[in-house]
């Protein structure tokens, strides 16, 4: 074999040029594919912390069974009581990969400054267990003024669209108007706490953000819509709800729990789309380079006929043929792999060190463009590059291997 492997290399030296720029065209499609993956690979945890800490999704939303087809229909019956609510936070924060376990609820109604009203959209919540939540996430940090706090109940955040809107500042007043769970309409004085971004454009001209206390008071109620779960690693997010699921089943809790990728509005569209563009441009990146080795294999076969014939003559058979073009190709499948290496080295280094700035679709501020170093990845593509490579030099090779003997040696 090793004879085999000496007389390949050495084939594929013959000609240096036209090898050299076979590798180029491999590692310059094996860059392309390493670098891309290596991308979407970072815009996915990107996504997932945006959808986990971001939104403020948590990595589990649980509520009352129902909610989600009725809920918005009659809220009163499908949220969870005082002493549910304690019960559910409770049974969750026993397990040891819980981090936290917080009550929500979501209020939709009118906010006004006294001469202008707009409809709002506002989430309701604990605020020390909304910064634990956040964590690092700096989006939702306010431009102005300051987060929502336990003390002041009456605090609340506003996203900059909106206060930009009703011309609210930080520390100006105003009312908040929204039907109770009786039906009836409430309203409450609420003080600008902060404005802030949330990081989407779509947004930022309806969202606020309530202490849980007021928006409770707001809708004249002591339920909770809802109670969220974050968890030390998003990988047990699956195992944690069937297990959620049967203890509140058996304390007899009726319950729906969904996942942060069920809930989010950006996660699974996002990521289809950039499988989708990652399939597109892997395919084309391939062809080429399938293309490519067949055209310089072709080149190397029709120039070695005479040398084909002369093995055959000797007895070499059509299998010993295709197996000696076979490893020509994947030397140059290999050769190429670790030429894409070095590309792929070198431009991830020069994007650490220099990161581009973009504005991805949706959001209002630009943001890094980083890039992964992902060796699974890369691994697989020096596999797929010598399989290919392979594949596209035994196509040329069986042609000239099944020739007649005597034409070969007689080829000019």
């Amino acid at each position: 074999m090793m004879k085999w492997m000496k007389l390949a290399f050495r084939n594929i030296l013959r000609n240096k040029r036209r090898s050299l720029i076979t590798m180029l065209a491999i590692g310059v499609g094996f860059a392309a594919i390493g670098l891309y993956h290596g991308y979407i690979h970072n815009a996915y945890n990107g996504l997932r912390v945006i959808a986990i800490r971001g939104e403020g999704l948590g990595h589990l939303r649980i509520n009352k069974a129902g909610w989600n087809a009725k809920g918005k229909l009659e809220p009163e019956k499908y949220m969870f009581s005082q002493e549910e609510t304690q019960k559910i936070m409770k049974l969750a924060v026993e397990e040891k990969n819980v981090v936290l376990a917080t009550p929500q609820i979501q209020v939709v109604g009118m906010v006004t400054n006294g001469a202008v009203s707009t409809v709002f959209i506002a989430q309701g919540l604990v605020p020390k267990d909304e910064v634990i939540i956040k964590g690092d996430w700096k989006v939702f940090r306010p431009r102005q003024g300051h987060k929502i706090d336990d003390e002041t109940i009456y605090g609340v955040e506003m996203a900059k669209d909106l206060a930009s809107y009703l011309n609210l500042k930080a520390g100006m007043d105003g009312i908040v108007m929204a039907p109770t769970l009786n039906g009836q309409m409430n309203a409450l004085d609420m003080q600008v706490a902060g404005v802030y971004d949330t990081g989407n454009d779509f947004s930022n001209d309806k969202f606020m953000r309530f202490n849980f206390y007021f928006a409770q008071s707001l809708l004249d109620t002591k339920s909770a819509e809802r109670v969220v779960v974050l968890l030390k690693k998003w990988e047990d997010t699956e195992m944690m709800r069937d297990l959620l699921l049967k203890k509140l089943k058996a304390v007899g809790i009726d319950c729906e729990i969904r996942t942060w990728k069920e809930l989010s509005l950006g996660y699974l569209k996002m990521k289809s789309y950039l499988d989708m563009i990652f399939i597109f441009i892997a395919s084309i990146v391939l062809v080429i380079v399938i293309m490519t080795t067949v055209n310089t294999m072709g080149m190397a076969i029709l120039e070695r006929t005479r040398e084909i014939g002369t093995l055959r003559a000797l007895g070499l058979k059509f299998r010993g043929v295709s197996i000696l073009f076979a490893l020509e190709g994947a030397f140059l499948g290999f050769l190429g792999s670790i030429v894409g290496i070095i590309l792929h080295t070198f431009v991830w280094v020069i994007i650490r060190l220099y990161p581009p700035r973009y504005i991805p679709p949706g959001f209002s501020e630009p943001v890094e463009m980083w890039i992964d170093m992902v060796p699974e990845m890369l691994m697989i593509l020096i596999v797929s590059f010598i399989i290919l490579s392979m594949v596209a030099a035994i196509i040329p090779a069986r042609g000239a291997a099944r020739k007649n003997i005597v034409d070969a040696l007689g080829h000019v």
